[in-house]
């Protein structure tokens, strides 16, 4: 049985990864997760310079999801290379580097100091964090300033490029289609659904940013929806996520078109969701008679 899939000429052992945010950078986890055993480990988002994030609190727990406005926080691209990449250096497994900044310039700081780093296997290109008040927003949301920042990053990036959409959209598949003419080499979808949610006994806001990104299983029909619609209108890699609780959810995400998928929210409520759903997988295609994972991608 073949669960490899192939994604911008990188092969993945499987196609399940992390979410970005959701796994730190593999070290977090790696007590829990042989790491071994993934497609890829995506890691958190990185900065140009150390980002310390939004107000507390930034987690609220919803109806089969949650909600976080965490910011971005994260140590930089410096701490990231000498602390979190060198650390990978010790697995089998791809790495997907999640980039962000507010300004184009902030961005492809970054993907020039990953230029000649040999453990990364991809970028991802976070314009779609609803949590950052300015930049990557604002490049997820319009058309025009996501085929800019996708070529601008082509441009100056050594690894193929994901570009990571955002749900907050009128249509999905015409930012999918701008993404693939800045020439990304993927797309991954979706981020989180823009959110808020009020304590009614203490009369304010549950997260300090007052809004906050939905994830979780609450918004997988979505998702599933968004990924059908973006891998019908382009002719490159799809990426799919949001609210993969099982193995099953993973076959209805790569049967609506995506060729790999990533398990978000899920690993806060089960440390060892992804090797469970990467056994769950492979069940279902021995119980199906499936012989290749491909051979489902995008079936229906």
């Amino acid at each position: 049985m073949n669960l490899s899939v192939e994604i911008a000429g990188i092969k993945f052992k499987n196609p399940v990864m992390d979410g970005s945010g959701t796994f730190g950078s593999g070290i977090e986890y790696s007590e829990f997760v042989d790491l071994n055993a993934l497609g890829a480990v995506v890691t958190k988002g990185v900065a140009n310079v150390p980002w310390e994030g939004n107000p507390v609190p930034r987690i609220a727990e919803t109806p089969s999801g949650m909600m976080n406005a965490i910011g971005l926080q994260n140590p930089g691209i410096d701490v990231f290379i000498e602390r979190d990449l060198k650390f990978l250096e010790g697995f089998d497994t791809n790495v997907i580097v999640n980039v962000c900044g507010h300004t184009e310039e902030e961005y492809i700081e970054v993907v020039k100091r990953l230029r000649d780093e040999s453990r990364v296997q991809m970028l991802e290109i976070n314009v779609s964090c609803p949590n950052v008040k300015a930049g990557g927003m604002a490049f997820g949301t319009d058309p025009a300033q996501l085929e800019k920042i996708t070529s601008l990053v082509k441009k100056n990036a050594a690894q193929p490029v994901i570009m990571k959409l955002s749900p907050n959209v009128t249509s999905i598949s015409e930012m999918a289609k701008a993404a693939e003419a800045g020439g990304a080499d993927a797309i991954s979808l979706i981020n989180t659904l823009t959110a808020m949610k009020i304590d009614i006994h203490k009369r304010k806001f549950a997260i300090a940013n007052k809004t906050g990104g939905l994830s979780g299983p609450a918004i997988r029909p979505v998702a599933v929806r968004m990924v059908y619609e973006a891998s019908h209108a382009v002719k490159i890699p799809v990426i799919g996520m949001g609210g993969i609780t099982s193995g099953e959810d993973a076959v209805e995400f790569m049967m609506a078109g995506a060729r790999a998928v990533a398990v978000g929210m899920y690993n806060f409520h089960d440390h060892a969701a992804m090797i469970r759903i990467i056994g769950e997988m492979e069940s279902f295609c021995r119980e199906t008679g499936i012989r290749d994972i491909n051979e489902i991608i995008g079936c229906v």
